[in-house]
């Protein structure tokens, strides 16, 4: 039986040098025309949240043992060099699909969750034929179009030496990702970004919006999140919803803006349950 830890590799693709991880590797049929046929399930990419490595993700992708779950470290976050330049969104989303194309995964399920969900919609548009089904989790639609969040939240986020310092790390990332939650998210894999890293990462996400396409992304959405987020408010996901056409919306409570972390069972049950369901034909 499968531990459910990750395997991690440095690959380089497009230009840069990311670390990559993965669950459950054995569970994935890259050549199989219907990679959903007899039991198989379509890979899944995790795209996580502003600074965190992906050691972070394993309370959800560890449940998820039957179906390859990949992940990887943002520059200049966990594992992975510092960016030479700055990036943007849809230069990240180039990237992932030059990283699918390394790993031969034509098409694959995307989970994107706050920072990783604007990824995950950009690359959703940017890469429709590879995009089998889109999970939006605690995110919004840009730093520009977003409904902003706990002004002291944000205002901290500001400041890259408060994230990227070992002894100012964890007590952040506490109030960042525990606010609103009664559920503990153990912070313990938590690895420093680097100041570049962070602020790269950061530039990102506050020059985007993805409001002029979301009307756009004809394909399945679940948008998730939770009524007591304190840095990304609920009501962006209301308005990812209302914008989305074949969106759903799952509302949790009491787990914060990391609520799948804080509750990974009932998260996981909610996200298989999506992504298995039968593709129209």
């Amino acid at each position: 039986m499968a531990d459910g830890k990750a395997k991690f590799s440095v690959v380089g693709v497009a230009g840069r040098r990311l670390r990559v991880g993965q669950w459950h590797a054995g569970k994935v049929l890259a050549h199989s025309a219907d990679p959903l046929a007899e039991g198989a399930h379509r890979p899944l990419v995790l795209l996580n949240g502003i600074g965190m490595n992906m050691e972070m993700l394993q309370p959800v992708a560890s449940l998820l043992d039957d179906r390859l779950v990949l992940s990887f470290d943002a520059p200049g976050i966990g594992g992975s060099p510092d960016p030479i330049f700055p990036y943007t969104m849809q230069q990240m989303a180039l990237t992932l699909a030059a990283l699918l194309d390394r790993l031969d995964l034509p098409v694959v399920d995307v989970l994107g969750i706050s920072w990783g969900g604007a990824l995950a919609q950009q690359f959703a548009f940017q890469h429709r034929a590879r995009t089998g089904r889109l999970v939006l989790a605690a995110t919004a639609p840009g730093g520009l179009t977003m409904v902003p969040g706990n002004p002291g939240m944000v205002a901290t986020m500001l400041d890259p030496m408060e994230y990227s310092v070992e002894r100012t790390l964890r007590r952040n990332l506490a109030a960042l990702y525990n606010g609103g939650g009664s559920e503990r998210v153990s912070l313990n894999a938590a690895k420093a970004p680097t100041p570049l890293g962070w602020s790269y990462q950061l530039a990102a996400f506050a020059g985007w919006s993805s409001l002029p396409f979301l009307p756009l992304l004809d394909l399945p959405v679940l948008v998730m999140a939770d009524e007591d987020d304190q840095l990304i408010p609920p009501t962006n996901a209301q308005v990812l919803h209302g914008a989305i056409p074949r969106s759903r919306l799952e509302m949790f409570k009491g787990g914060g803006h990391l609520f799948m972390l804080g509750r990974p069972t009932p998260f996981v049950e909610h996200l298989r349950a999506f992504l298995d369901q039968p593709d129209a034909a």
